[in-house]
């Protein structure tokens, strides 16, 4: 007899840089995303069905990413990169056997094969449809699949009402025409979130909880972190092992909203919740789960046959090396072996199904009631980082399968069998360090947030002043809106605050500042002139995502009442 359900939710997300150079930093993220992660989590998928077992999973795809994973120049480009990979390793092996080293030359040969596949698997399975191969997964009950806010944008520290509703809308409606039907669950990013609170600043203003922007666009759920849910320490999904606790976030007047519904005695994780006066749920992370693989300490990743993510060969960027030991002496790493590696992850498979079994038996045990054990990751921690993440991913869904204890299931699934029968108020919180804003508002990024804030209140003023906007101005005005949202994604304060890429992230910031304002001005102006187009041009060039974006949508929304009733419309 089953006892409970499993489900992995995996969170999907890379910034956006189309167009906008390779290695280091650049469009040259997708393409590894594509090769180690999409595309071998795809095929898995097909693996297991071909098997005759339905792996069942939660799997977001920001709508940022949907935009350039479908994008023609991105496939055409990511072809090329699967290429010159397969080149690559081709040339490694005939320069390892010249040197004498065998066993490098056997690695370079399994790279070898492992490019043809992607490259087959990509031109004739998918036929370069890669949103695509995942719909039809959907549309086959294996997946369900999560937007999220439009590029990622960190939604607590956003000011206007406006810009929060418009990256939603967005999201939505990407997803509707990507996907063909509207969506049940979302990944706030970084599962960043805000309580109701007034503004005092003269006259209170009511600004809405963002459970109560996901009412509105008829989105059932979202995730936050362990911590959030049960209070205390958090786990941290970068390196290191636990962080904690709270972080500092801004002083508010918050509102408590009168809900006849019951609040529960003790949180778990194992079942969701109501937010305060809606019926949208929240599920909060397994952190046991979660410790498996997020530890530096003790997760899977670490065991030392697995492939080491920061050696590189100096003539091809391949990596040969195995993680060895935890010295992080780069130095000391001994030679990978695929087979070796790749057959481990069938023990790390067996160990977390037993930890899965055993967690949804004892809270059966405790309860009387089927629980729900959601084990949520990055994707991209999977292949790429984990090389060998993906084959884990395939044996755990396999095992699981095959459990008399755990049914795996879908987290919309779920919420649509055992809807929750207890409310609970979350506290202004996300997944990132210390469980607040730090990641994304510190020292370094505080210069960001102002320049942030004055573009949300002159978009809105444009659409005040240009309510109806036709031809030239239309395109302008649209594409400012554009330049807004890449504006306010998450990506570029995170890869400042972390250290991976301060300059290019500080450098596409600002570059999008640039446009919006010169657009902006553009919209003002009226009649374009020669080198004004070619400025529009240059501008859709490098940033064409969300074609069918409305700048309307970034009207001013302030002075939604506590009630769910936006200001009318003039």
């Amino acid at each position: 007899m089953k006892k409970g359900y499993f489900t992995f939710v995996l969170h999907s997300h890379l910034p956006y840089v189309r167009n906008a150079g390779r290695w280091p930093h650049g469009e040259e993220m997708i393409h590894e995303a594509l090769a180690e992660t999409y595309i071998p989590l795809l095929n898995a998928l097909h693996e297991l069905k071909d098997e005759g077992v339905k792996p069942r999973l939660t799997l977001g795809l920001t709508p940022i990413l949907v935009e350039q994973i479908k994008d023609k120049d991105v496939l055409d480009h990511f072809a090329l990169y699967a290429q010159e990979k397969l080149q690559a390793a081709t040339d490694d092996q005939a320069r390892f056997v010249r040197e004498g080293e065998t066993h490098l030359a056997y690695v370079a040969g399994f790279y070898q094969d492992y490019y043809r596949r992607i490259l087959t698997t990509f031109n004739d399975w998918y036929h370069r449809d890669v949103v695509g191969a995942f719909r039809r997964l959907q549309d086959e009950g294996i997946l369900e699949i999560l937007t999220s806010a439009a590029t990622h944008a960190y939604l607590p520290l956003i000011e206007r009402d406006s810009s929060i509703f418009g990256q939603l809308n967005l999201g939505v409606e990407t997803y509707r025409r990507t996907f063909g039907r509207a969506p049940r669950g979302i990944w706030l990013p970084e599962c960043g979130y805000r309580p109701a609170y007034y503004r005092e600043d003269g006259t209170p203003v009511y600004k809405p909880g963002l459970e109560e922007f996901l009412a509105e666009f008829g989105l059932q759920y979202f995730f936050t972190d362990t911590h959030v849910i049960q209070g205390g320490r958090m786990l941290g999904k970068v390196a290191g092992d636990v962080f904690g606790p709270y972080g500092t976030v801004p002083s508010r007047k918050l509102v408590v909203k009168v809900d006849e519904r019951a609040e529960p005695v003790e949180k778990t994780t194992f079942r969701p919740y109501y937010v305060q006066s809606t019926h949208v749920a929240v599920y909060g992370r397994d952190e046991r789960t979660g410790l498996q693989v997020w530890s530096a300490a003790h997760g899977y990743p670490g065991d030392y046959v697995y492939r080491e993510f920061h050696r590189k060969d100096a003539v091809s960027g391949l990596q040969y090396w195995r993680v060895t030991d935890n010295s992080g002496d780069l130095g000391r790493k001994q030679p990978y072996d695929p087979n070796r590696a790749f057959a481990q992850t069938q023990a790390h498979a067996e160990h977390f199904c037993q930890l899965v079994n055993g967690l949804v038996a004892d809270y059966h045990a405790a309860h009387g009631s089927p629980g729900v054990v959601v084990s949520a990751y990055d994707t991209e921690l999977f292949g790429h980082w984990w090389f060998e993440g993906v084959n884990w991913l395939k044996d755990v869904l396999r095992e699981l399968s095959k459990s008399d204890t755990v049914e795996l299931t879908t987290a919309g699934d779920y919420l649509q069998a055992y809807p929750p029968q207890e409310v609970v108020t979350l506290p202004e919180s996300s997944w990132g360090m210390g469980g607040g804003h730090w990641t994304w508002s510190n020292e370094q990024t505080a210069w960001m947030w102002p320049l942030i804030h004055a573009a949300e209140r002159r978009m809105e003023q444009l659409v005040e002043q240009y309510p109806t906007a036709e031809g030239d101005r239309l395109t302008v005005l649209n594409q400012a809106a554009r330049e807004l949202v890449l504006l306010e994604s998450s990506d570029w304060p995170f890869l400042v605050s972390t250290g991976q890429a301060k300059d290019y992230a500080n450098g596409r910031f600002q570059s999008h500042l640039a446009r919006f304002n010169t657009l902006c001005y553009l919209a003002e102006k009226g009649d374009l002139g020669e080198s004004d187009r070619l400025v529009l041009e240059t501008a859709w060039d490098a940033d064409n995502p969300f074609a069918f974006i409305d700048y309307r949508t970034f009207r001013n929304r302030e002075g939604r009442n506590p009630q769910g009733a936006w200001p009318a419309t003039e």
